[in-house]
């Protein structure tokens, strides 16, 4: 039961992390399609900044990660972080977005996101029905909930800093012509 509740506990810390992703990514393609009939660069950009915004927010799971294990860095405790070792590493793998050649395709951040995305309909197929499920689906929900602000803050934040980054690059050109 214990070796069930620390598994479960890890998989409701990837959901949050990296379950609200697919709705997000879909609403932007969604905006962006709709719009790309006219030129509207933020919305080009916010569709290239989303790898970005997910290669972000494995960070934020690493770092929560590395917060799990300090001080004790040691392999004893680090196998003890890692219960279900795959699903863990697939999700610290995220931070491989911040390389150009995985998030020139967004679609790749997409597609490494709907494998945590998956718990939650599982949850929501298994629980559906039985007598326990209401609690499980309630919480499932509300971790979903913060999921879906963790990745819309995330996009926000890497805009925000994209564009910041922007203009001073302009500013130091028009200052140099």
């Amino acid at each position: 039961m214990d070796n069930d509740l620390v598994a479960y506990i890890e998989r409701l810390e990837l959901i949050a992390f990296f379950g609200g992703y697919p709705l997000i990514y879909a609403i932007v393609h969604f905006i962006a399609g709709e719009q790309r009939k006219e030129p509207a660069a933020f919305l080009n950009r916010l569709v290239m900044l989303l790898p970005f915004a997910y290669a972000f927010t494995g960070t934020l799971f690493l770092a929560l990660a590395l917060k799990n294990m300090f001080p004790d860095f040691s392999m004893k405790n680090i196998a003890e972080q890692f219960q279900t070792p795959y699903i863990k590493i697939w999700g610290l793998l995220a931070v491989l977005f911040w390389i150009p050649a995985f998030s020139k395709k967004a679609v790749f951040s997409l597609l490494h996101s709907l494998i945590f995305f998956f718990f939650l309909l599982k949850d929501l197929f298994i629980y559906m029905t039985a007598s326990t499920g209401r609690e499980v689906i309630k919480n499932d929900m509300k971790i979903y909930t913060g999921s879906l602000l963790l990745n819309t803050g995330t996009l926000a934040f890497i805009v925000i800093i994209h564009f910041l980054v922007s203009s001073i690059r302009n500013n130091k050109k028009a200052s140099a012509n």
